[in-house]
C-alpha cells in the first residue's frame, strides 16, 4: 500500500500513528516517498516496521542531508533520456521500483505545462538547490542601516 499520492507526514504523531498501523498490520506491506528526512531519521530509521519501505524524494527543505551512497533516493528528471544519462534507473515500470530496486532512482517529470515550464530541463534536486541557494543568499544580504536622520535648521546659531 502507497501512502500518500501527494503529500508527506505532516507531524510528528500522523508519523507515529502510521507506524503504529504498520505494526499491527505485519501481513501488509506499506511504502511512501518522502521530503521528511530529519523526522525519518529520528523514528523511523532507528526501528523500521519489517513491512515498511521508504524512499527520500528530492526537491525539499532538507536534501543536503541526504547521502546517494547510502540513502534510497528518487529524483524528478525531465525525461528518461536524462535519467539514464546521470546513471539513475527509471521506475517508469513499477512504482513500487523506488522501494524495491536500486538506490537511486528517476521518475520522468509528467507533461503538466506549468510544472515543466518552472522545472526548465532540471531536475528537482537542482531546481531545489538553487531555491535553497537564492534564500541563503537573500538571508545573508546586511540589512540597510538606519541612516542617522540630520536635521537642518534654516537658522545659523548666533555667536553670543
Amino acid at each position: 500500500m502507497r501512502l500518500h499520492d501527494s503529500g508527506d507526514f505532516f507531524s510528528r504523531k500522523y508519523l507515529d500513528r502510521w507506524l503504529e498501523i504498520m505494526r499491527a498490520r505485519p501481513q501488509t506491506h506499506f511504502y511512501c516517498y518522502t521530503k521528511e528526512v530529519s523526522l525519518f531519521r529520528e523514528l523511523v530509521e532507528p526501528d523500521p516496521p519489517a513491512n515498511f519501505w521508504w524512499v527520500y524524494s528530492y526537491g525539499g527543505t532538507q536534501d543536503s542531508t541526504l547521502d546517494t551512497e547510502h540513502d534510497r533516493v528518487a529524483d524528478v528528471f525531465p525525461d528518461e533520456e536524462s535519467i539514464a544519462a546521470a546513471g539513475w534507473h527509471s521506475q517508469a515500470e513499477s512504482d513500487l521500483l523506488s522501494v524495491l530496486g536500486p538506490r537511486q532512482v528517476g521518475i520522468p517529470a509528467n507533461n503538466i505545462a506549468r510544472f515543466k515550464a518552472r522545472q526548465n530541463g532540471r531536475k528537482w534536486s537542482d531546481w531545489q538547490a538553487a531555491t535553497d541557494a537564492a534564500r541563503r543568499k537573500k538571508l545573508a544580504r546586511p540589512s540597510p542601516a538606519a541612516a542617522p536622520s540630520v536635521v537642518k535648521s534654516d537658522v545659523e546659531p548666533r555667536g553670543d
